[in-house]
């Protein structure tokens, strides 16, 4: 796994949690590669706004003094829970020849149970029938597993269900988050 170079910022908490009594300001923020929540300490009078994009790679970061590290799924707050949808949301639309890929791609977990059977809405039937069309040929886009997969659920918003789930909730299997 690559490491990090920039971050989205989904909260700042100018006064850290206040219920830890440790005032010291927390960016709540999620890498733009992999999908990581992070709590980053600032720099000494950064300011920061919902949905910047911050540098954390190797080397001088202008706003971030470090990487705390991983931020438990508990203390993501509310605001930035809505913030981290909508950042879902772009990233699932922008990669989406990436995420189109583990519909063509995406394999049984075991014998009982297939991967696309994780993606929200998504039965036995339809995974029969995704799989179904793309041996005949693999799927181009969204729009194109739309039109060929009848009544199934829109599968961008299944994707960033499955994303946001693995990243808020424990989940048994992670199919996009690590």
């Amino acid at each position: 796994m690559e490491k990090e170079e920039y971050a989205i910022v989904l909260e700042y908490l100018p006064n850290g949690y206040p219920l830890e009594k440790k005032m010291i300001p927390i960016v709540q923020a999620i890498g733009e590669k992999n999908l990581t929540l992070l709590e980053l300490v600032p720099r000494r009078g950064s300011a920061f706004e919902i949905g910047e994009k911050v540098y954390i790679g190797e080397g001088k970061r202008d706003k971030v003094y470090y990487i705390s590290g991983r931020l438990a799924r508990d203390k993501l707050t509310e605001a930035g829970k809505a913030q981290l949808e909508e950042f879902i949301k772009r990233i699932v639309g922008e990669r989406e020849a990436e995420f189109v890929e583990f519909y063509n791609k995406s394999d049984a977990i075991n014998k009982r149970v297939h991967q696309l059977e994780f993606l929200p809405g998504l039965g036995k039937k339809h995974m029969q029938e995704i799989i179904k069309q793309r041996e005949e040929e693999p799927f181009k886009s969204f729009e194109d597993i739309r039109k060929r997969v009848p009544n199934l659920p829109d599968p961008q918003k299944a994707i960033e269900r499955r994303i946001f789930k693995e990243l808020v909730d424990l989940e048994r299997y992670n199919l996009f988050v690590h």
